[in-house]
């Protein structure tokens, strides 16, 4: 799988955040093809659950009309919070695979490491630093503007 070049569409999802903390993710089914594209809107929607993870988990779920997205993986630009994983692991996605480590309140192997804790059920495999160095600075631009 040509996890640069998703993250890459990942990347052009998160420019889409406007005002938001720019993080961008896809879905794709077990084939590789895309289903399901999302981007933070917290802002937006004054929606504290507008990750971009969870609006595309929502998305995908109801494209495969099913709550379980076996077959499936979630590529997205930053490392998933512990919301984001606690939603990957309930949806039972067996891999993500993200760009920017997040060691303020990263849930994929930095802060915490809740996706391979098998005491929440399968241990989901995790890819990290896919195109880390384009995801940080996508993520220090936005900070340097707002400061």
């Amino acid at each position: 799988m040509d996890y640069p070049a998703l993250m890459e569409i990942a990347l052009a999802e998160a420019a889409k955040s406007g005002n938001d903390v720019p993080v961008g993710a896809i879905i794709i089914d077990a084939e590789g093809n895309q289903i399901a594209n999302a981007h933070n809107n917290r802002e937006v929607t004054n929606d504290p659950t507008g990750h971009a993870e969870l609006i595309a988990i929502r998305e995908a779920a109801a494209l495969l009309k099913d709550w379980r997205l076996t077959g499936c993986t979630l590529i997205v630009t930053l490392e998933p919070c512990v919301m984001c994983a606690g939603a990957i692991v309930a949806a039972r996605i067996p891999k993500v695979v993200f760009g920017a480590w997040d060691d303020r309140v990263g849930a994929s192997g930095s802060l915490y490491d809740l996706l391979r804790d098998s005491r929440l059920g399968n241990p989901v495999e995790v890819i990290g630093g896919v195109l880390e160095d384009q995801a940080a600075a996508q993520l220090k631009q936005f900070f340097a503007d707002k400061r």
